[in-house]
């Protein structure tokens, strides 16, 4: 094991790089400029991520290990052959892999489908959702054509225009329902019942994105974005 290369660094994509690093040291860790500094200190993100599991934390993800500061390569436009570029909405330090085979690396830019299911799941935890960010990704995509995705939650999609169509309609649509003051039990019902009808296995595509952690995203990034009514 040489590379590793990482779309971002939330705990279910990188958690367990300190320990590889550890088992592995002359393994390379290519990340995003913004990523780099919370693998070689992981503390902000574990505080982080203890707010949101709470007791689940240790069960879930275990030890958070540091890496060491001469394994970190900073992606630039290039790594190991395949083009960079910045991919945020789901997470600000997110990047995408294109390989010129057309194969796009996408994280979880290009959303969650536990195939073979159709049903493209947004995945929008906090604290760092942004809809019009993750639309300009799209955007980006679109504009580099991919032949084939290559999802983390889980395995390849040889039809991505449908797929991409399909993620980027309901990433609007979640949000317009927060928007217009959905609650948390009524966003749970009305997707889940939703994802229930296209799914075979419903219960595999909340344990790889929990509809409670989308729903936390989208109010938080609904609630930055309202106007502060002030009053004189």
């Amino acid at each position: 094991m040489r590379h590793l290369l990482l779309s971002h660094i939330h705990l279910d994509h990188a958690g367990a790089t300190g320990v590889l690093v550890w088992k592995h040291p002359e393994l390379q860790v290519h990340v995003s400029e913004l990523g780099a500094p919370h693998l070689v200190d992981p503390s902000r993100l574990e505080r982080s991520a203890r707010r949101l599991y709470g007791d689940a934390f240790d069960q879930l993800w275990g030890e958070l290990a540091p890496v060491p500061e001469e394994n970190v390569r900073v992606v630039q436009h290039k790594a190991l052959g395949l083009e960079v570029f910045p991919a945020p909405g789901h997470a600000s330090h997110h990047v995408g892999y294109l390989d010129p085979d057309g194969t796009l690396y996408a994280g979880d830019a290009a959303g969650v489908r536990i195939q073979p299911d159709e049903y493209v799941s947004p995945p929008t935890p906090p604290p760092e959702f942004d809809l019009e960010a993750w639309s300009r990704t799209l955007d980006e995509i679109d504009r580099r054509r991919p032949t084939r995705l290559a999802l983390i939650h889980f395995g390849w999609v040889d039809d991505p225009q449908p797929h991409l169509g399909e993620l980027r309609a309901r990433l609007h649509a979640w949000t317009a329902w927060v928007r217009e003051g959905a609650t948390e039990e009524e966003f749970l019902v009305r997707v889940g019942a939703e994802r229930d009808l296209a799914s075979t296995e419903p219960e595999i595509g909340e344990k790889a994105m929990p509809l409670w952690q989308c729903y936390a995203g989208l109010r938080r990034y609904v609630d930055k974005a309202a106007p502060t009514v002030t009053s004189r």
